[in-house]
């Protein structure tokens, strides 16, 4: 008699390979994401309100076209060392596919190429043994999850749950037609309109039985209301407001390191409108970001100066942080953290840091509770 195979199997025999609740817990196994293929996104609004004017008239000019040598080589090697590092720590490394992202593709209502697969996190959110497949907002991002089928269908076989949100039609009534950054002091205001739920899972971070979310330029309403639906009285999702006059994904605002500690970015969080259930955590001032050479901050902001605060948590103590970003590390070690300084900062115009570029899939822990 043959052993029933994967997708024969009773499924409630199988263990998920997927199990990541927080943020913290112990970290066995994560998704690293891919540099070949990096493509300039498309010159779409969505996607040049999010990077400085200078960043937005070259990306206009260059979309679709390969990023350059002189940027993926130096990013490579990085790359390659911290996924040498996260190995050496005794965690299974998973990567994507590798794609021509130049290919065109489209809908009814429009067509665009690609852009890369360098951040799991974005497109892919991790609920327990659950993946949601994210509803993104920039239309060079439609199919970015494909080049992650191969894991996906593989954790899936093996017992975890997978979902997809509503695709999005992403016409333009999704967008603010005449969209113009606020001003400091102006009422916020962001391009995206209530026509269809859309959100990057980066927008969001998890403290077990309760998430925090930025509403951005690529996060509306409607995609929070979604998925705080789709995870039903079992979740609470708080919002955290966000000064940020160009906001996108969480992540270098807000980031919970420990059980009672969270990180925050004091130029985008006002300390005393954030959620009452947070009343008993200690905060976390991120230090500002130390300078980093001309060339090298130019290349970083094109995610912004703060992504000193885009670390990686192995565990309860260990954190991978940027090498360069000394402030970051002394902070962490004050703070009782190990810090493991990496380099990756050559990864910032592909779409951020460590958190970006990874996507924890299996921590050890279970489902608690952080708060009264």
């Amino acid at each position: 008699m043959s052993t029933p195979s994967a997708t024969t199997a009773d499924p409630n025999a199988l263990v998920s390979p997927v199990n990541s609740h927080n943020e913290w817990d112990p970290l066995e196994e994560i998704i690293v994401g891919r540099l070949e293929g990096a493509t300039i996104p498309s010159n779409h609004p969505v996607v040049a309100c999010n990077v400085p004017p200078w960043a937005a008239r070259w990306q206009g000019l260059a979309a679709g076209l390969r990023y350059p040598r002189m940027l993926i080589e130096p990013a490579q090697r990085e790359l390659d060392q911290f996924i040498a590092l996260l190995r050496s720590l005794g965690i299974t490394v998973t990567r994507p596919d590798a794609v021509d992202h130049r290919q065109r593709f489209g809908t009814p209502n429009w067509s665009s190429r690609g852009f890369c697969n360098t951040c799991p996190r974005d497109s892919m959110l991790v609920i327990g043994n659950e993946i949601i497949e994210t509803p993104m907002a920039w239309p060079c991002r439609y199919f970015e999850t494909h080049s992650y089928r191969t894991i996906l269908k593989d954790y899936f076989q093996r017992g975890a749950r997978w979902t997809a949100a509503p695709k999005p039609q992403l016409t333009d009534e999704l967008f603010e037609a005449d969209f113009r950054i606020p001003d400091a002091g102006e009422p916020m205001r962001y391009i995206l309109t209530e026509f269809e739920p859309v959100f990057d899972a980066a927008d969001f971070v998890r403290a077990g039985r309760d998430l925090f979310v930025t509403r951005s330029n690529v996060t509306n309403r409607m995609g929070i209301d979604w998925l705080r639906r789709h995870l039903g009285p079992g979740y609470r999702i708080h919002e955290i407001e966000s000064r940020c006059r160009t906001p996108m994904h969480i992540d270098t605002t807000f980031l919970p390191l420990s059980p009672g500690k969270v990180l925050i970015n004091p130029e985008y969080v006002d300390v005393d409108r954030l959620p009452d259930v947070l009343s008993s955590w200690d905060i976390l001032i991120a230090p500002e970001p130390d300078p980093i050479g001309e060339r090298l901050l130019a290349i970083s902001s094109m995610c912004g100066k703060w992504l000193n605060m885009n670390v990686l948590v192995i565990d309860d103590k260990r954190v991978i942080a940027e090498r360069h970003h000394t402030s970051m590390l002394r902070a962490l070690e004050k703070w009782g953290f190990e810090p493991i300084p990496c380099d990756l900062l050559h990864y910032a115009p592909f779409g951020g840091s460590f958190h970006c570029a990874t996507l924890d899939i299996r921590r050890r822990g279970t489902l608690e509770s952080y708060f009264d």
